[in-house]
């Protein structure tokens, strides 16, 4: 630990729970101006185990019934290259977690096409994003983001091409650990966000929570560092577990 002073936007929350509630009090609030602003809300979803209770909450009804979601476009930040009904497929635990539990319309729903060929699926979802976004000016309204053991976030690797890519807004990435090709958004894309959100638990993740947020910049190997919205800072959102090495 170097003693480096914490971001201003960290929460740390005594559970999971809250963790998870917090970060839906986020996305509605997130839903809300920018439905007020421009008539319509961007978010990219996370995969993974922990925003899976996120996303129940938000298909609750008292949560579900404060969203517009006839002016919801939902994209993924990253997605496994495996088809859309098998237990691994980060669109099947959001359907059945949430998008198929609120009115959304099924034409705002943006799939990365995980059992299609990763290079052209990733040329194909960027070209998707850039109509969604209206060209290289608009940006995502909130980008919810998890953090691997080994410093990933989203599908970006330490050490993967996708980490350093400065020019496409989704690209194919290989993951050594699991021998398996994603397809992710890039830094550029994400930090071109109005927000971006890290939900993280459990004590497992609290030593590489110190090193993002604390430790020596170190971006090629714990790539979840660069992470720095032009807009301002990502808000972290963390239960006690993650939270547990982080000093003062």
């Amino acid at each position: 630990m170097t003693g480096k002073r914490l971001p201003a936007k960290v929460a740390v929350l005594p559970s999971a729970e809250l963790a998870a509630d917090a970060a839906a009090g986020q996305f509605v609030a997130a839903a809300a101006d920018a439905i007020r602003s421009r008539g319509t809300f961007i978010v990219a979803l996370s995969g993974g185990h922990t925003p899976q209770r996120l996303y129940e909450l938000l298909a609750t009804p008292h949560i579900a019934a404060q969203v517009d979601w006839s002016r919801v476009q939902v994209c993924w930040g990253d997605e496994r290259c495996v088809p859309p009904d098998t237990a691994e497929s980060n669109y099947r635990m959001a359907r059945e977690a949430l998008l198929s539990h609120v009115p959304l319309p099924a034409g705002n729903v943006h799939r990365m096409r995980g059992e299609d060929d990763p290079d052209q699926e990733a040329h194909r979802y960027d070209e998707m994003m850039q109509r969604l976004l209206g060209g290289s000016g608009s940006r995502l309204d909130l980008v919810l983001l998890g953090l691997g053991t080994d410093g990933h976030t989203a599908s970006l690797f330490p050490g993967a091409d996708a980490v350093h890519d400065s020019t496409q807004w989704v690209a194919p990435a290989f993951s050594e650990a699991h021998a398996q090709w994603r397809i992710t958004l890039t830094p550029r894309l994400i930090n071109a966000a109005a927000e971006v959100v890290f939900l993280v638990s459990g004590a497992d993740k609290a030593d590489m929570v110190a090193r993002v947020l604390q430790g020596p910049r170190a971006p090629h190997d714990i790539p979840a560092q660069l992470i720095a919205p032009i807009a301002g800072e990502a808000a972290w959102i963390l239960d006690g577990g993650a939270a547990s090495a982080l000093g003062g």
